[in-house]
Protein backbone atom coordinates (compact mmCIF):
# COMPACT_ATOMS: atom_id res chain seq x y z
CA UNK A 1 0.00 0.00 0.00
CA UNK A 2 2.94 2.80 0.84
CA UNK A 3 4.36 1.97 -2.50
CA UNK A 4 0.85 3.14 -4.43
CA UNK A 5 1.03 5.75 -2.47
CA UNK A 6 4.25 7.22 -3.48
CA UNK A 7 4.75 5.65 -6.72
CA UNK A 8 7.04 2.41 -7.48
CA UNK A 9 10.45 3.17 -8.23
CA UNK A 10 10.69 -0.64 -9.93
CA UNK A 11 8.60 -2.63 -11.58
CA UNK A 12 9.05 -5.79 -13.88
CA UNK A 13 8.35 -6.33 -18.21
CA UNK A 14 7.99 -9.87 -19.55
CA UNK A 15 5.86 -11.21 -21.99
CA UNK A 16 1.92 -12.35 -21.57
CA UNK A 17 3.47 -16.33 -22.04
CA UNK A 18 5.83 -15.60 -18.77
CA UNK A 19 3.41 -13.47 -16.64
CA UNK A 20 2.57 -16.71 -14.39
CA UNK A 21 6.48 -17.51 -13.96
CA UNK A 22 7.47 -14.10 -13.34
CA UNK A 23 4.58 -13.14 -10.61
CA UNK A 24 5.67 -16.76 -8.72
CA UNK A 25 9.71 -15.72 -9.00
CA UNK A 26 8.99 -12.50 -7.84
CA UNK A 27 7.17 -13.84 -4.56
CA UNK A 28 9.63 -16.34 -3.87
CA UNK A 29 12.22 -13.84 -4.09
CA UNK A 30 11.04 -11.18 -1.81
CA UNK A 31 10.01 -8.79 -4.66
CA UNK A 32 5.85 -9.92 -4.22
CA UNK A 33 4.78 -6.19 -4.61
CA UNK A 34 6.51 -5.32 -7.42
CA UNK A 35 4.43 -4.38 -10.41
CA UNK A 36 4.71 -6.38 -13.60
CA UNK A 37 4.03 -4.57 -17.40
CA UNK A 38 2.99 -6.70 -20.02
CA UNK A 39 4.25 -6.94 -23.93
CA UNK A 40 1.94 -9.17 -25.53
CA UNK A 41 3.40 -12.88 -26.91
CA UNK A 42 5.13 -13.24 -29.46
CA UNK A 43 6.05 -10.21 -30.52
CA UNK A 44 9.27 -12.14 -33.11
CA UNK A 45 6.66 -12.48 -36.15
CA UNK A 46 5.64 -9.12 -35.71
CA UNK A 47 6.39 -6.21 -38.46
CA UNK A 48 8.55 -3.57 -37.44
CA UNK A 49 5.48 -1.13 -37.34
CA UNK A 50 3.87 -3.20 -34.80
CA UNK A 51 6.75 -3.68 -33.04
CA UNK A 52 7.19 0.56 -32.32
CA UNK A 53 2.96 0.56 -31.60
CA UNK A 54 3.30 -2.79 -29.00
CA UNK A 55 6.39 -0.59 -27.90
CA UNK A 56 5.15 2.63 -27.25
CA UNK A 57 1.49 0.78 -25.42
CA UNK A 58 4.39 -0.69 -23.10
CA UNK A 59 5.71 2.92 -22.06
CA UNK A 60 2.31 4.26 -21.40
CA UNK A 61 1.77 1.01 -19.54
CA UNK A 62 5.59 1.32 -17.36
CA UNK A 63 4.70 4.98 -16.74
CA UNK A 64 1.43 4.30 -15.62
CA UNK A 65 2.36 1.42 -13.14
CA UNK A 66 5.12 3.85 -11.90
CA UNK A 67 3.34 6.03 -10.73
CA UNK A 68 0.80 3.45 -8.57
CA UNK A 69 -1.23 2.12 -11.09
CA UNK A 70 -3.36 -1.08 -10.67
CA UNK A 71 -1.27 -3.94 -11.35
CA UNK A 72 -3.93 -6.15 -13.33
CA UNK A 73 -1.05 -9.16 -12.61
CA UNK A 74 -1.87 -9.35 -8.95
CA UNK A 75 -2.72 -12.53 -7.79
CA UNK A 76 -1.85 -14.67 -11.04
CA UNK A 77 0.62 -16.99 -9.31
CA UNK A 78 1.76 -20.80 -9.64
CA UNK A 79 2.89 -20.43 -5.77
CA UNK A 80 5.46 -23.28 -4.62
CA UNK A 81 7.03 -21.27 -1.31
CA UNK A 82 8.35 -24.12 0.62
CA UNK A 83 10.05 -21.88 3.51
CA UNK A 84 9.31 -24.42 6.15
CA UNK A 85 11.74 -27.28 6.76
CA UNK A 86 9.01 -29.78 7.62
CA UNK A 87 6.73 -30.70 4.76
CA UNK A 88 3.22 -30.62 6.17
CA UNK A 89 1.09 -33.86 6.92
CA UNK A 90 -2.61 -33.98 4.68
CA UNK A 91 -5.14 -36.67 5.34
CA UNK A 92 -6.62 -37.99 2.58
CA UNK A 93 -9.18 -41.73 2.23
CA UNK A 94 -7.10 -44.90 2.24
CA UNK A 95 -7.82 -45.35 -1.50
CA UNK A 96 -4.85 -45.76 -4.15
CA UNK A 97 -7.43 -43.43 -6.52
CA UNK A 98 -8.79 -41.14 -4.32
CA UNK A 99 -5.32 -40.11 -3.25
CA UNK A 100 -3.68 -39.93 -6.89
CA UNK A 101 -7.10 -37.86 -8.13
CA UNK A 102 -6.32 -35.72 -5.36
CA UNK A 103 -2.52 -35.18 -6.21
CA UNK A 104 -4.05 -34.63 -9.85
CA UNK A 105 -5.70 -31.79 -8.36
CA UNK A 106 -2.87 -30.10 -6.33
CA UNK A 107 -1.03 -30.58 -9.43
CA UNK A 108 1.68 -32.46 -7.69
CA UNK A 109 1.66 -35.16 -10.39
CA UNK A 110 3.49 -36.08 -13.88
CA UNK A 111 0.23 -37.93 -15.42
CA UNK A 112 1.35 -40.95 -14.27
CA UNK A 113 0.13 -43.16 -10.86
CA UNK A 114 1.81 -42.14 -7.80
CA UNK A 115 2.64 -44.18 -4.55
CA UNK A 116 1.31 -42.63 -1.35
CA UNK A 117 4.01 -41.05 0.43
CA UNK A 118 2.51 -42.06 4.46
CA UNK A 119 5.08 -41.24 7.22
CA UNK A 120 6.31 -45.18 7.19
CA UNK A 121 7.27 -44.99 3.56
CA UNK A 122 9.02 -41.63 3.95
CA UNK A 123 10.55 -42.68 7.35
CA UNK A 124 11.80 -46.35 5.66
CA UNK A 125 12.67 -43.45 2.78
CA UNK A 126 14.89 -41.47 5.02
CA UNK A 127 16.07 -44.54 6.78
CA UNK A 128 18.68 -44.72 3.81
CA UNK A 129 20.42 -41.45 4.25
CA UNK A 130 22.70 -40.09 7.50
CA UNK A 131 21.17 -36.76 6.23
CA UNK A 132 19.03 -34.64 8.60
CA UNK A 133 15.37 -34.76 7.71
CA UNK A 134 15.45 -30.90 7.92
CA UNK A 135 18.57 -30.27 5.62
CA UNK A 136 18.33 -28.06 2.76
CA UNK A 137 19.97 -29.47 0.19
CA UNK A 138 19.45 -26.66 -2.61
CA UNK A 139 16.51 -24.25 -2.91
CA UNK A 140 15.10 -25.38 -6.45
CA UNK A 141 14.31 -22.69 -9.45
CA UNK A 142 11.97 -20.86 -10.49
CA UNK A 143 10.01 -20.99 -7.37
CA UNK A 144 12.84 -21.72 -4.86
CA UNK A 145 11.27 -24.11 -3.10
CA UNK A 146 13.75 -25.17 -0.87
CA UNK A 147 14.48 -28.89 -0.89
CA UNK A 148 15.17 -30.53 2.64
CA UNK A 149 15.86 -34.38 2.45
CA UNK A 150 12.74 -34.82 3.63
CA UNK A 151 10.85 -33.42 0.87
CA UNK A 152 13.06 -35.40 -1.69
CA UNK A 153 12.37 -38.52 0.19
CA UNK A 154 8.09 -37.76 0.27
CA UNK A 155 8.57 -37.09 -3.78
CA UNK A 156 10.87 -40.22 -4.50
CA UNK A 157 8.79 -42.41 -2.40
CA UNK A 158 6.05 -41.10 -4.88
CA UNK A 159 8.15 -41.60 -7.87
CA UNK A 160 8.24 -45.25 -6.89
CA UNK A 161 12.00 -44.97 -5.51
CA UNK A 162 13.51 -47.68 -3.59
CA UNK A 163 15.03 -46.55 -0.08
CA UNK A 164 18.57 -47.19 -1.46
CA UNK A 165 18.36 -45.00 -4.33
CA UNK A 166 17.65 -41.85 -1.60
CA UNK A 167 21.32 -41.24 -1.76
CA UNK A 168 21.24 -40.76 -5.58
CA UNK A 169 18.90 -38.50 -5.70
CA UNK A 170 20.18 -36.42 -3.34
CA UNK A 171 23.36 -36.00 -4.97
CA UNK A 172 21.37 -35.54 -8.12
CA UNK A 173 19.33 -32.50 -6.75
CA UNK A 174 22.61 -31.26 -5.36
CA UNK A 175 24.04 -31.28 -9.02
CA UNK A 176 20.89 -29.72 -10.86
CA UNK A 177 21.12 -26.64 -8.45
CA UNK A 178 25.03 -25.66 -9.14
CA UNK A 179 24.96 -22.21 -10.83
CA UNK A 180 26.80 -23.83 -14.27
CA UNK A 181 24.08 -26.26 -14.83
CA UNK A 182 21.41 -23.35 -15.37
CA UNK A 183 18.72 -24.31 -13.64
CA UNK A 184 16.53 -21.36 -14.21
CA UNK A 185 17.24 -21.48 -17.73
CA UNK A 186 16.24 -25.23 -18.34
CA UNK A 187 13.27 -25.12 -15.84
CA UNK A 188 11.31 -21.98 -17.68
CA UNK A 189 12.44 -22.07 -21.32
CA UNK A 190 10.20 -22.70 -23.98
CA UNK A 191 13.05 -25.53 -25.46
CA UNK A 192 12.87 -28.94 -24.62
CA UNK A 193 15.50 -29.39 -22.50
CA UNK A 194 14.89 -31.40 -19.25
CA UNK A 195 17.98 -32.99 -16.87
CA UNK A 196 19.65 -36.16 -17.93
CA UNK A 197 21.32 -38.10 -15.24
CA UNK A 198 24.42 -40.15 -15.33
CA UNK A 199 25.07 -42.81 -12.45
CA UNK A 200 29.11 -43.73 -12.29
CA UNK A 201 30.82 -46.19 -9.58
CA UNK A 202 30.32 -49.70 -7.75
CA UNK A 203 27.06 -48.13 -6.67
CA UNK A 204 25.54 -48.02 -10.31
CA UNK A 205 25.79 -52.33 -10.51
CA UNK A 206 25.00 -52.44 -6.87
CA UNK A 207 21.52 -50.71 -7.26
CA UNK A 208 20.88 -52.07 -10.75
CA UNK A 209 21.29 -48.82 -12.91
CA UNK A 210 20.73 -50.15 -16.21
CA UNK A 211 23.82 -49.08 -18.07
CA UNK A 212 23.59 -51.79 -21.24
CA UNK A 213 20.48 -52.98 -23.32
CA UNK A 214 17.42 -50.95 -23.29
CA UNK A 215 19.58 -48.35 -20.61
CA UNK A 216 17.58 -45.13 -21.69
CA UNK A 217 14.31 -47.33 -22.39
CA UNK A 218 11.85 -48.78 -20.34
CA UNK A 219 12.29 -52.26 -17.54
CA UNK A 220 14.41 -51.03 -14.93
CA UNK A 221 13.01 -49.36 -11.95
CA UNK A 222 15.72 -47.90 -10.83
CA UNK A 223 16.12 -46.18 -14.13
CA UNK A 224 12.68 -45.46 -14.07
CA UNK A 225 11.86 -43.76 -10.38
CA UNK A 226 15.47 -42.26 -10.12
CA UNK A 227 14.65 -40.08 -13.36
CA UNK A 228 11.14 -39.58 -12.26
CA UNK A 229 11.80 -38.80 -8.60
CA UNK A 230 13.97 -36.06 -9.89
CA UNK A 231 11.22 -34.68 -12.56
CA UNK A 232 8.54 -34.65 -9.82
CA UNK A 233 11.10 -32.66 -7.52
CA UNK A 234 11.46 -30.12 -10.01
CA UNK A 235 7.70 -29.68 -10.44
CA UNK A 236 6.73 -30.09 -7.15
CA UNK A 237 9.36 -27.99 -4.95
CA UNK A 238 10.88 -26.22 -8.15
CA UNK A 239 7.61 -25.09 -9.28
CA UNK A 240 7.78 -26.57 -13.06
CA UNK A 241 3.97 -27.25 -13.72
CA UNK A 242 3.89 -27.59 -17.24
CA UNK A 243 1.57 -25.03 -18.86
CA UNK A 244 2.67 -22.72 -15.92
CA UNK A 245 6.29 -21.56 -14.82
CA UNK A 246 7.44 -24.89 -17.18
CA UNK A 247 6.77 -23.40 -20.55
CA UNK A 248 8.30 -26.07 -22.48
CA UNK A 249 6.65 -25.56 -25.79
CA UNK A 250 6.45 -29.01 -26.25
CA UNK A 251 8.52 -30.74 -23.88
CA UNK A 252 9.33 -34.72 -24.98
CA UNK A 253 9.52 -38.11 -23.50
CA UNK A 254 12.36 -37.23 -21.12
CA UNK A 255 10.50 -35.40 -18.80
CA UNK A 256 9.16 -38.47 -17.25
CA UNK A 257 12.57 -40.00 -16.70
CA UNK A 258 15.83 -39.80 -18.27
CA UNK A 259 18.51 -42.09 -16.28
CA UNK A 260 20.88 -44.44 -16.82
CA UNK A 261 24.65 -45.83 -15.51
CA UNK A 262 27.75 -45.43 -18.03
CA UNK A 263 28.64 -48.99 -19.16
CA UNK A 264 32.28 -48.77 -17.00
CA UNK A 265 33.09 -52.74 -17.78
CA UNK A 266 32.55 -52.28 -21.95
CA UNK A 267 34.49 -48.74 -21.80
CA UNK A 268 38.06 -48.79 -23.59
CA UNK A 269 38.82 -45.39 -21.52
CA UNK A 270 38.69 -44.09 -18.24
CA UNK A 271 35.03 -43.74 -16.96
CA UNK A 272 33.37 -40.23 -16.84
CA UNK A 273 33.68 -39.99 -13.24
CA UNK A 274 37.97 -40.40 -13.36
CA UNK A 275 37.74 -38.11 -16.47
CA UNK A 276 35.80 -35.19 -14.03
CA UNK A 277 38.52 -35.81 -11.45
CA UNK A 278 37.34 -38.82 -9.09
CA UNK A 279 38.27 -41.90 -7.69
CA UNK A 280 37.55 -44.87 -9.85
CA UNK A 281 36.44 -46.56 -6.86
CA UNK A 282 33.82 -43.48 -5.98
CA UNK A 283 30.43 -43.31 -6.63
CA UNK A 284 29.31 -39.93 -8.78
CA UNK A 285 25.85 -38.40 -10.08
CA UNK A 286 26.29 -36.08 -13.41
CA UNK A 287 23.40 -34.59 -13.98
CA UNK A 288 23.40 -32.84 -18.18
CA UNK A 289 20.70 -30.37 -19.41
CA UNK A 290 19.73 -32.59 -22.29
CA UNK A 291 17.28 -31.60 -25.18
CA UNK A 292 16.34 -34.92 -26.79
CA UNK A 293 18.22 -38.09 -28.25
CA UNK A 294 19.22 -38.65 -32.12
CA UNK A 295 19.63 -42.34 -33.00
CA UNK A 296 22.91 -42.82 -34.91
CA UNK A 297 23.14 -46.05 -36.65
CA UNK A 298 26.47 -46.86 -38.84
CA UNK A 299 28.29 -50.66 -39.72
CA UNK A 300 31.08 -48.87 -40.29
CA UNK A 301 33.96 -50.81 -38.69
CA UNK A 302 36.91 -47.97 -40.20
CA UNK A 303 37.41 -45.62 -36.97
CA UNK A 304 38.13 -42.51 -38.78
CA UNK A 305 35.22 -43.19 -41.37
CA UNK A 306 33.05 -44.05 -38.47
CA UNK A 307 34.28 -40.89 -36.42
CA UNK A 308 33.16 -38.87 -39.32
CA UNK A 309 29.87 -40.05 -39.67
CA UNK A 310 29.06 -39.57 -35.86
CA UNK A 311 30.34 -35.72 -36.33
CA UNK A 312 28.27 -35.22 -38.94
CA UNK A 313 25.32 -36.46 -37.69
CA UNK A 314 25.45 -33.71 -35.12
CA UNK A 315 25.06 -30.60 -37.39
CA UNK A 316 21.78 -28.71 -37.69
CA UNK A 317 21.35 -25.48 -37.91
CA UNK A 318 18.30 -25.14 -35.63
CA UNK A 319 20.96 -26.59 -32.27
CA UNK A 320 21.12 -24.61 -29.19
CA UNK A 321 24.73 -26.04 -28.89
CA UNK A 322 25.85 -23.93 -32.01
CA UNK A 323 23.94 -20.86 -31.13
CA UNK A 324 25.22 -20.29 -27.61
CA UNK A 325 28.17 -22.66 -27.62
CA UNK A 326 27.00 -25.39 -25.59
CA UNK A 327 28.20 -29.07 -24.43
CA UNK A 328 26.87 -31.82 -26.28
CA UNK A 329 26.99 -35.62 -25.32
CA UNK A 330 27.83 -38.42 -27.11
CA UNK A 331 26.47 -41.98 -26.11
CA UNK A 332 28.62 -44.57 -27.89
CA UNK A 333 27.58 -48.14 -27.67
CA UNK A 334 30.13 -50.37 -26.74
CA UNK A 335 30.66 -52.01 -30.41
CA UNK A 336 31.40 -47.96 -31.79
CA UNK A 337 33.86 -47.62 -28.93
CA UNK A 338 35.68 -50.82 -29.69
CA UNK A 339 36.01 -49.75 -33.09
CA UNK A 340 37.42 -46.00 -32.49
CA UNK A 341 39.69 -47.20 -29.51
CA UNK A 342 40.79 -50.36 -31.90
CA UNK A 343 41.53 -47.41 -34.45
CA UNK A 344 44.42 -46.22 -32.12
CA UNK A 345 41.80 -43.41 -30.89
CA UNK A 346 41.75 -41.91 -27.00
CA UNK A 347 38.76 -40.36 -25.79
CA UNK A 348 40.65 -36.94 -26.39
CA UNK A 349 40.61 -38.18 -30.25
CA UNK A 350 37.50 -38.46 -30.33
CA UNK A 351 36.47 -35.49 -28.79
CA UNK A 352 38.82 -33.62 -31.25
CA UNK A 353 37.43 -35.38 -34.08
CA UNK A 354 33.72 -35.14 -33.58
CA UNK A 355 34.53 -31.10 -33.01
CA UNK A 356 36.55 -30.67 -36.20
CA UNK A 357 34.49 -32.36 -38.94
CA UNK A 358 31.34 -31.16 -36.64
CA UNK A 359 32.16 -27.46 -38.04
CA UNK A 360 29.35 -25.91 -39.62
CA UNK A 361 28.93 -23.06 -42.02
CA UNK A 362 27.12 -19.85 -40.51
CA UNK A 363 25.78 -19.42 -43.47
CA UNK A 364 23.44 -22.41 -42.76
CA UNK A 365 21.93 -20.37 -39.91
CA UNK A 366 18.47 -18.97 -40.60
CA UNK A 367 18.89 -15.57 -41.42
CA UNK A 368 17.39 -14.44 -37.42
CA UNK A 369 19.30 -17.27 -36.02
CA UNK A 370 22.51 -15.91 -37.58
CA UNK A 371 22.09 -12.32 -36.22
CA UNK A 372 21.77 -14.45 -32.76
CA UNK A 373 24.91 -16.52 -33.04
CA UNK A 374 26.95 -13.71 -34.32
CA UNK A 375 25.94 -11.74 -30.92
CA UNK A 376 26.67 -14.99 -28.67
CA UNK A 377 29.82 -16.20 -30.74
CA UNK A 378 31.36 -13.64 -32.76
CA UNK A 379 34.00 -12.78 -30.13
CA UNK A 380 34.87 -15.91 -29.30
CA UNK A 381 35.75 -17.01 -32.76
CA UNK A 382 37.59 -13.82 -33.88
CA UNK A 383 35.09 -12.49 -36.63
CA UNK A 384 31.48 -13.85 -38.01
CA UNK A 385 30.70 -14.17 -41.71
CA UNK A 386 28.37 -16.25 -43.63
CA UNK A 387 31.47 -19.15 -44.69
CA UNK A 388 32.64 -19.21 -40.62
CA UNK A 389 32.86 -22.44 -39.34
CA UNK A 390 31.23 -22.72 -36.42
CA UNK A 391 32.02 -25.33 -33.91
CA UNK A 392 29.64 -27.00 -31.83
CA UNK A 393 31.28 -26.12 -28.63
CA UNK A 394 34.05 -23.45 -27.45
CA UNK A 395 36.81 -27.05 -27.39
CA UNK A 396 36.66 -30.27 -27.87
CA UNK A 397 36.88 -31.13 -24.37
CA UNK A 398 33.25 -29.32 -23.43
CA UNK A 399 31.72 -32.45 -25.67
CA UNK A 400 30.60 -34.91 -23.12
CA UNK A 401 31.30 -38.51 -23.92
CA UNK A 402 30.00 -41.68 -22.33
CA UNK A 403 29.77 -45.51 -23.42
CA UNK A 404 26.63 -47.44 -22.79
CA UNK A 405 23.85 -49.39 -23.88
CA UNK A 406 24.57 -53.21 -24.83
CA UNK A 407 24.88 -55.12 -28.09
CA UNK A 408 24.35 -53.26 -31.70
CA UNK A 409 25.97 -50.79 -34.14
CA UNK A 410 23.85 -47.46 -32.33
CA UNK A 411 25.07 -44.84 -30.50
CA UNK A 412 23.60 -41.52 -29.42
CA UNK A 413 23.83 -38.17 -29.59
CA UNK A 414 22.28 -35.78 -26.89
CA UNK A 415 21.89 -32.61 -27.68
CA UNK A 416 22.01 -29.72 -24.86
CA UNK A 417 20.10 -27.09 -23.86
CA UNK A 418 23.56 -24.41 -24.99
CA UNK A 419 23.36 -21.94 -22.10
CA UNK A 420 24.66 -25.34 -19.54
CA UNK A 421 26.87 -27.32 -18.77
CA UNK A 422 27.21 -30.83 -16.88
CA UNK A 423 27.51 -30.96 -13.27
CA UNK A 424 29.24 -34.20 -11.01
CA UNK A 425 28.27 -34.74 -7.12
CA UNK A 426 29.74 -37.43 -4.70
CA UNK A 427 26.94 -39.82 -3.69
CA UNK A 428 27.31 -38.95 0.36
CA UNK A 429 25.71 -41.67 2.81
Amino acid sequence: MQAAKQGHTALVVCSTAFVTLGRSQLKALGGADLPIAVMPHPFGVRTRAEVRALAESLVAEIARLAVGGEDKTAGKTDDQSTADTRAASITVADDFNEFNEECERRSWSDGLPLVPPTLVRVDAMLAATHRARSEIVAHIAPGFGAASVERIAINAVMAGCRPEYLPVLLAAVEAVADEKFNLQGIQATTNSATPWIIVNGPLAASLGINAGLNCLGQGNRANATLGRALRLVLQNIGGARPGQMDRATHGQPGKYTFCCAENEAANPWPPLHVERGFNADENVVTVVGAAGTLNMNSHSKDAADLLRAIALSLVYPTSNDYHFAGAPWVILSPEHAEVLQRGGMSKHDVKRGIWEQSKMPAGRFAHKDYDRAKHTREAELGGFSADTPVPIAPTPAEIGIIVAGGPGTHSVYVPTFGQTRAVSRKVKP
